[in-house]
């Protein structure tokens, strides 16, 4: 099965069913399936073939989710791209993707009409908006979807296996270039189908998004919603989160999705705790690590909806792990067990797996790992090795074979030869209540070779205890493991999915330091 046979199972079955809310109007399977079917045929009548690259630049729509589905239709990939971009990241993106064409709206023309020039594969760009705005370059044809939907009206037929590629998905390149994640039908196809059991999903379910499609999470509540013939809520206001509280009600949401920092903006930026949402019935959370203080904070203010802890990456489609609800409070902090069709385990250096309680990496197998990195054999045979996909991610296992992160590899603090992780540290921070955001780092230090140091955000402007936090700190963590610099900032530097950017912080940090011992 392709990915498109999701939405065209679903609107065969549930035509005149409710399947994505856009400004605040419900759109039907039928018109969903009908757009990318006038999608797809323009493709094929355009030239495009069977596996050319089709970049996506978008907020989440309609029309994103008509063109997704229109381009695999038309046996294309999708390449989704990071909104919030540069010309030289999208120039670097449709470059090294090989795009023929690229679907976006008229907002990002002052990153796309400088990158065309030096982007000579593409051919054809479309718009989102009414009118499409002119470009200098005779090579390049312009419409828009709105006469792509009212001129090509009859599905195409391209043949198409499940292990063809679907999707190129850009990682957010915080240390270096973006390597593009190759996921294939068959990698979406049998994840989305695992997420969809042990989340219970039916028809019945509406999921409210605030996660962008092109990030791997939020292609995920869209993919299994359509799956199972339920319905998607599109609200692009997280910025207003009292806004999402309010579509949530009025659109009758049954799930919520977000990363640690979505539900911290949740719990300290917005009316949440003082909100009825009655016919919310679960909430999951991957992305990164939830300190466990933030995972008991987020079950009381969503309860009765189930909490559902998640752990993932892209290049995994991206489900690997998930605890059940019922066990969140005798399994604090773990990532669960593996969801269905995955293989995990904890191996050392040597690839052997390591007994129970024993720390190691995370590493995984299943129909839903990555085929490699797009055009980078150096970096796929890093973490493609001996049939198993290497996350980077140190973990263990408990004597009831529930696994746990530990850190990452490469987020370890190495203080006079000991290794300590980072994550540790600010779970400790993150108890502190007055505490609404933490990273910690290691930066240069001429004694300790590296010294720890904690960067905070407090929930009240102005706040700047740091005796507060030094005392808690050292009742709960050795001498070793205590900052030695705490410093209270207003925000972090972020990628799409909400996580810290660390080597930012690092890179700035030091030249800070370095600036001011010369």
């Amino acid at each position: 099965m392709q990915i498109h046979h999701l939405l065209e199972q679903s609107s065969e079955a549930f035509p005149d069913k409710d399947a994505v809310w856009d400004r605040e109007r419900w759109y039907t399977y039928r018109e969903l399936n009908t757009a990318a079917d006038g999608v797809a045929a323009f493709l094929v009548n355009k030239g495009m073939n069977r596996g050319d690259r089709i970049a996506l630049l978008l907020d989440n729509s309609f029309d994103y989710t008509a063109a997704y589905f229109g381009i695999l239709k038309a046996g294309a990939v999708v390449v989704g791209l990071n909104t919030e971009t540069t010309a030289e990241a999208l120039e670097y993106l449709l470059v090294n993707s090989d795009a023929r064409c690229l679907v976006t709206q008229g907002k990002y023309r002052k990153h796309v009409f400088p990158a065309l020039p030096s982007c000579p594969l593409v051919e054809q760009l479309v718009f989102t908006d009414d009118s499409a705005p002119e470009v200098d370059s005779p090579s390049v044809k312009t419409t828009t979807l709105k006469e792509i939907y009212d001129g090509y009206k009859y599905p195409v037929f391209v043949r198409s296996i499940d292990i063809d590629l679907a999707e190129i998905v850009y990682t957010s390149g915080s240390t270096g270039k973006p390597k593009g994640v190759m996921l294939t039908h068959l990698n979406l196809v049998s994840n989305m189908r695992s997420i969809c059991r042990y989340l219970d999903l039916t028809g019945d379910d509406r999921i409210m998004v605030v996660l962008p499609f092109y990030y791997i999470y939020g292609k995920s509540l869209l993919l299994t919603h359509i799956l199972t013939g339920g319905s998607v809520i599109i609200d692009n206001r997280f910025v207003y989160p009292n806004k999402i509280l309010e579509t949530m009600k009025a659109a009758g949401a049954t799930g919520f999705a977000g990363v640690p920092s979505t539900f911290m903006i949740l719990l300290n930026r917005s009316l949440l705790k003082e909100t009825r949402l009655d016919t919310l019935r679960y909430v999951t959370q991957a992305g990164g690590a939830m300190a466990p203080a933030v995972q008991k904070e987020v079950v009381k203010a969503f309860s009765p909806a189930q909490v559902f802890i998640m752990y993932g990456a892209t290049e995994a489609a991206p489900r690997l792990s998930w605890l059940d609800p019922e066990l969140l409070f005798s399994k604090w902090g773990s990532i669960g067990i593996p969801v269905d069709n995955v293989d995990l385990l904890i191996l050392d250096g040597d690839g052997n797996e390591v007994p129970r309680g024993e720390t190691g990496e995370i590493a995984a197998r299943g129909s839903n790992i990555m085929r490699g990195y797009w055009k980078d054999q150096e970096e796929t045979d890093k973490v493609l090795r001996n049939g198993f996909y290497y996350t980077g991610d140190l973990g263990k296992q408990d004597e009831d074979g529930f696994f746990y992160v530990v850190g990452r590899t490469k987020d370890m603090i190495k203080v006079k030869g000991f290794r300590i992780s980072a994550k540790e540290i600010e779970e400790a921070i993150l108890e502190i209540g007055e505490i609404h955001e933490t990273a910690v780092v290691g930066v240069e230090d001429p004694v300790l070779g590296e010294a720890i140091l904690a960067l905070v955000i407090p929930k009240e402007k102005g706040w700047k205890d740091e005796q507060k936090i030094r005392d808690y700190l050292g009742k709960k963590l050795p001498p070793i493991k205590q900052p030695k610099q705490i410093q209270f900032r207003e925000s972090f530097p972020k990628n799409e999915s909400g996580k810290v950017l660390k080597a930012a912080l690092r890179q700035e940090v030091n030249n800070t330091t370095g600036e001011t011992n010369q």
